[in-house]
């Protein structure tokens, strides 16, 4: 027996009490593979749109196509999509290059960003070539019991804010995501007062999770990373750009220079895969919230805190586990590891990983090196030692993993 009779029971009664909220999701899964479906009939996709590029790559009739069809899934009237985004920071950066000029004003809505955003804004955390480097000024919303407050919101738009970021998912924090009913709200309290304000929504952990998407409720602009939900498990790296096409544009000069745009890039990825991440989605998405609903119940039982709680509605992938020290979050993330199909004998370690604040240990025994639509699990060495674990390709592999998490904390 390789997990205990404790955990093997525990697994038994989760899974009877999870059933309900398993078919919720099964059936947003089915609407959003159909939205993908008719989008890929829509533009005609062909085997022609998977080859390779070279150099420039004018004319690169698949990177259009690609271009194409995540504008009309994402409800966008033009969407950038590139191998060439080393990260979602990457392309979250590239916009808020792309849109900010000395002098204006970035608010972030949801509080304190994400630890790699901070180093991109330079404020909380100097880092050279930030945006206050560049004469950009920022503020930020305080949460309020860990939800935007819209009155303070409103007195913290001004005439030069110029951006306004909205992080969808919770990051490192305990706070829940945003609902797509939150993300209309937001935008419409902030156009009210600025109608030129960009709407600018941090996309990442939440594609698919829900039928509508930020665009849809009235953000101006998103960005996420391929190597989570849209790449559906099989985009070896990239990310993502979609909304109105004159703010894409702006951000396509980020990427490449200006004048140039979205018009180069070569397809050295084989866009075959992005294509079919892309239709495995919204499947893999749903993989993804049952091995966290599955996560919450097994961890609930055994007496730690958990958020989402197991029946609490959901609006990204992850899902936090509160295991209150350093040799329980260590042992989780080694747990994992055991039970990952890449690199299974590795033992994880904290280290001081790039753009973070404190050291950070993380479990990817994963195809795509960090990819956190594959199953992983991460959190920074802090009290009160969050483990935040997400994705999961197959629940059955999610179930396995989990239950070897389970058994290395309870053993530590």
């Amino acid at each position: 027996m390789v997990f205990s009779r404790k955990l093997l029971e525990i697994k038994q009664r989760v899974l009877q009490e999870a059933r309900p909220l398993f078919q919720q999701i099964e059936e947003t899964a089915e609407s959003n593979t159909l939205k993908v479906l008719n989008a890929m009939r829509e533009v005609r996709l062909s085997e022609a749109h998977f080859t390779t590029t070279s150099g420039y790559a004018y004319d690169d009739i698949g990177r259009q196509k690609l271009d194409e069809l995540y504008a009309m899934v994402f409800d966008a009237e033009k969407a950038l999509v590139r191998t060439q985004f080393v990260s979602g920071t990457h392309a979250l950066a590239t916009v808020l290059f792309g849109l900010l000029r000395p002098g204006d004003t970035l608010l972030s809505v949801t509080g304190v960003p994400y630890d790699t955003m901070q180093t991109v804004i330079g404020y909380a955390h100097p880092s050279p070539g930030s945006l206050k480097e560049f004469g950009i000024s920022y503020d930020e919303v305080p949460l309020q019991d860990g939800r935007v407050d819209l009155a303070v919101l409103s007195q913290k738009v001004t005439p030069k804010t110029k951006v306004a970021l909205i992080q969808r998912s919770r990051g490192y924090s305990l706070r829940p995501p945003l609902t797509m009913e939150n993300i209309s709200q937001i935008c419409r309290t902030i156009k009210a007062i600025q109608p030129h304000c960009v709407c600018f929504v941090d996309n990442c952990y939440g594609e698919f999770v829900n039928l509508a998407e930020p665009i849809t409720v009235g953000a101006d602009i998103m960005a996420g990373s391929l190597i989570k939900n849209p790449g559906g498990g099989l985009a070896p790296t990239g990310g993502y750009i979609a909304g109105k096409a004159a703010l894409v544009e702006l951000a396509a000069y980020r990427l490449t220079a200006p004048g140039m745009g979205d018009e180069l890039g070569a397809s050295l990825a084989n866009n075959r895969l992005l294509f079919a991440g892309l239709f495995l989605a919204p499947h893999v998405v749903s993989q993804a919230m049952k091995g966290a609903i599955f996560a919450a119940g097994v961890f609930s039982h055994l007496g730690y805190a958990v958020s989402p709680a197991f029946a609490e509605r959901r609006e990204d992938i992850i899902q936090a586990i509160e295991l209150k020290s350093p040799k329980k979050l260590i042992a989780f993330c080694r747990g994992l590891q055991k039970y990952s199909p890449v690199d299974s004998f590795a033992a994880p370690e904290p280290w001081n990983m790039p753009g973070y604040a404190d050291q950070v240990i993380m479990a990817a025994g994963t195809f795509v090196q960090g990819a956190s639509i594959e199953l992983s699990a991460d959190g920074p060495m802090r009290p009160p030692y969050h483990v935040y674990l997400q994705g999961g390709l197959t629940f059955e592999h999610a179930v396995i993993g989990i239950l070897g998490a389970a058994q290395a904390v309870l053993e530590s």
